[in-house]
């Protein structure tokens, strides 16, 4: 948790204050965001599917994602029920399935973009 008064803050602050487009990217911009929501859409909806769809990504770092998008209102963790451990999966709410056509636009405009120019 940053203080309050450091620069840091400061600076995202205004930045947000500016323009919306910030918020936004600092929510989705963050490494393995738009994997994990876009791995949630497709069916790998628990820990260890995800795991598998993303090996490079610590099971910390899934974990921690995991609970910022939660605590953000992208994702909702449901029990599952009869499952010994007691297994959860991973549900994209309203807010996160209106990210999708924002990642499909931007994954097209990332395949046009040209490295080089």
């Amino acid at each position: 948790m940053r203080k309050k008064n450091s620069t840091n803050f400061i600076n995202e602050k205004y930045l947000h204050e500016r323009c919306a487009l910030n918020v936004a990217i600092d929510v989705i911009g963050s490494r393995w965001v738009s994997q994990i929501i876009f791995s949630i859409s497709q069916g790998a909806n628990r820990f260890h599917l995800m795991k598998e769809e993303l090996p490079n990504i610590s099971e910390q770092v899934l974990s921690r994602k995991l609970n910022t998008l939660e605590k953000q209102n992208i994702i909702i963790k449901r029990a599952i029920p009869d499952t010994i451990p007691l297994g959860v999966r991973y549900i994209l709410t309203s807010k996160g399935e209106s990210l999708l056509p924002i990642f499909e636009s931007l994954c097209a405009w990332g395949k046009s973009y040209d490295l080089g120019a």
